[in-house]
């Protein structure tokens, strides 16, 4: 009953089970594959400017004359690794992304490198997208905000769903958000310039609040505390690079030429996403956006009193919303909840991205085999289903602040890009001294230019967030990942360990006959499973055959052999003695005796064992059997059967066949 309740609750949730030929993914035109690939490099506007403000509230001195030149900065970072990704996709077109590159070119450890900081780094992703969500559905329905955990759990627990579900009409359904995005976006940006080009300014809500700083006289001190703000804000915004991978990893869903077609869509996203994340910032530091980490702390009201414990601190594109749209109210809805929806869309790539990585790496032996099998659905469930239990750990235990796992987030993505980009400078360096044509030479020495640059900007982009943000956070994600690799090391010598010990042997000796068989049957009491037990024992024809029996009580063993004889069973039965009462030591030591009398010879033991339907037999029956097969399992050349008898309940539970009372083999015992 407990498993036909689950199982229609399962069929509830998930749906029927795809047959392995019914699905098979469509490739994907541009004009959807990026909105639905491109998401999370498109989203990461919706919380970028935040960070880079975050950053420079520090200090009041370059907010307002940095904050643009900053999303400048990080726009040319973003075309610069989006053309070394045209490189890859193009040199890689199977979709293996920076783990593919790294393992082929610089070999497995820094692979192994690669796919630890992508699988922290799709954690993160949906993570922060499903946090920053929860900060966005909060700021357009104010009272949720106490619930902003609830939130971005339940739509965890949604994109989940969604993603075990394996719809077909998914990539569509996930271009439209991402589109509404780009237009709430540049409509913003657009009124924006416009006002501000007309000489009406809109002024932020937070304009006139004052951002409250610690005290720094010491001007050597304040300039080098400057420098060291400007950085952070800078590596911040970085985490506009986020997603880059997602494209290069989805090259295989691409119509052909998939290279080609990868390549426009990661130039285009780059383009769109740098576009924004400049115009966006240049708004916010003119319209005097006010962004701290802690409002009850660092924001002071016009009059200079503290804010209350109740205010909510609101996204940036939320407050220019609010600014640029004063006049038209339901605009500010509109933007908020369509980037709440393209923040839902970029998780979805996490949903995408890490079953499937989890699943080379587990076809590879770097993870458990289940995670390489595909569901009911089609999907890789056992990936979507990890990937979302450590994305709610992280939520819970950060508490759903997007600040705090943006910490964590851009340790990973930085180190793929520098391993990724040092394996395609490799690869290029083996190229060429394989070709001669003097224009393909050309060409390759360009691109390997291009890497070269793309792997000196990262690695210097890395130190910046690995020094600026270590203590911030950044250390557990050198933790994470430094563990990850460690384990999936260990998980690639377990199973290169056990393949040469299962390996057959040259000289056949695999292949050798046991010189005996002895043959055990365990009898409790004379019935009918007993009986069954007895009957498949003699039909294997083992080269002897006993059945046995322990004295844990005289009385009840003296009757039992007295029935025995009474029923002339062709079967000797041997009584242990056990003057402990024990039940399952005799049995072993009667077993291990045999096994150093003839350590040639196969042990067979045959355990008789009831087969019910209902969860609470389970308890009831069965117990003894399960110890001592779980024992006998850990000698060696002794093999346990287990002889089934199904009672009338499981009969009735799974529509069988009747109970097995019929079966004329017990009868012949």
């Amino acid at each position: 009953m407990a498993s036909s309740f689950s199982d229609a609750v399962k069929r509830l949730l998930v749906g029927r089970p795809f047959r392995s030929e019914d699905r098979r993914a469509p490739a994907l035109k541009k004009r959807i594959a990026m909105p639905v690939f491109a998401s999370d490099m498109l989203s990461s506007v919706a919380y970028a400017p935040d960070e880079i403000l975050l950053a420079l509230s520090l200090t009041s001195l370059v907010a307002l004359t940095v904050a643009p030149w900053i999303g400048v900065a990080v726009g040319a970072v973003i075309l610069v690794i989006v053309a070394c990704y045209r490189i890859n996709v193009k040199a890689y077109p199977s979709g293996g992304g920076d783990y593919e590159v790294a393992s082929k070119n610089l070999g497995p450890r820094a692979g192994l490198v690669v796919a630890a900081a992508l699988l922290v780094d799709y954690v993160l992703t949906l993570a922060v997208s499903m946090t920053v969500f929860a900060a966005y559905i909060t700021t357009a329905f104010p009272l949720l905000a106490p619930y902003r955990v609830a939130v971005a759990i339940i739509g965890i627990l949604l994109i989940t769903l969604a993603g075990l579900r394996g719809s077909r009409a998914t990539p569509v359904l996930l271009a439209v958000p991402t589109y509404l995005f780009l237009g709430a976006v540049f409509l913003t940006m657009c009124v924006g310039l416009l006002r501000v080009g007309t000489g009406d300014l809109p002024q932020a809500e937070t304009a006139d609040y004052t951002v409250v700083h610690t005290g720094v006289n010491d001007e050597a001190t304040l300039g080098l505390a400057t420098v060291l703000i400007v950085l952070r804000a800078f590596s911040s915004g970085s985490v506009a690079l986020a997603g880059v991978q997602t494209v290069a990893t989805a090259v295989p869903a691409f119509k052909k030429p998939r290279g080609k077609n990868a390549g426009n869509t990661l130039l285009l996203s780059g383009l769109l996403a740098a576009l924004m994340l400049t115009g966006l910032t240049y708004l916010a530091s003119v319209t005097g956006v006010k962004y701290v980490d802690d409002p009850h702390l660092y924001l002071m009201r016009p009059d200079g009193s503290a804010v209350s414990a109740e205010y909510e601190q609101e996204p940036v594109l939320a407050q220019l919303a609010h600014a640029i749209f004063d006049n038209a109210p339901v605009m500010f809805y509109l933007v908020v909840l369509v980037a709440a929806l393209v923040l839902i869309v970029a998780a979805n790539t996490a949903v995408e991205g890490f079953p499937g990585l989890a699943s080379r790496l587990a076809r590879d032996g770097f993870l458990p085999r289940q995670l390489a099998t595909k569901g009911d659905r089609l999907t890789f469930s056992n990936g979507i289903l990890l990937l979302a239990f450590a994305a709610i750990l992280l939520v819970i235990a950060t508490r759903a602040s997007a600040t705090t796992l943006i910490q964590l987030y851009l340790v990973g993505v930085f180190a793929s890009f520098v391993v990724g980009q040092a394996g395609m400078v490799l690869h290029w360096n083996k190229r060429l001294r394989l070709v001669i044509d003097s224009k393909a030479r050309v060409r390759m020495h360009l691109n390997r230019l291009v890497n070269g640059a793309g792997c000196i900007i990262a690695s210097g982009v890395l130190l910046v967030v690995i020094v600026s943000k270590f203590l911030a956070g950044a250390w557990l994600a050198v933790a994470a990942m430094a563990g990850l690799f460690l384990i999936m090391g260990a998980i690639h010598r377990h199973y290169s360990r056990v393949a040469r010990e299962l390996a057959p042997e040259a000289d056949g000796g695999s292949r050798t006959i046991p010189s005996n068989t002895h043959a055990i049957v365990v009898v409790n009491e004379i019935n009918k499973p007993t009986l069954r037990a007895l009957s498949y024992a003699r039909v294997a024809r083992s080269s002897q055959l006993e059945a046995i029996t322990v004295a844990v009580d005289e009385d009840s063993a003296g009757a039992l052999q007295r029935q025995w004889n009474e029923m002339a069973l062709p079967v000797p039965l041997t009584v242990l003695d056990s003057p402990y009462r024990e039940l399952l030591r005799p049995l072993l030591a009667h077993v291990l005796a045999i096994r150093r009398r003839s350590p040639r010879d196969l042990v067979i033991v045959y355990i008789p064992q009831f087969i019910v339907g209902r969860w609470w037999e389970h308890i009831l029956h069965n117990q003894v059997a399960l110890k001592l097969r779980t024992r006998l399992l850990l000698v060696p050349n002794v093999v346990v059967v287990s002889v089934p008898w199904r009672l009338r309940s499981f009969s009735r539970q799974y529509d069988g066949d009747g109970p097995d009372n019929d079966n004329p083999l017990y009868r012949q015992a």
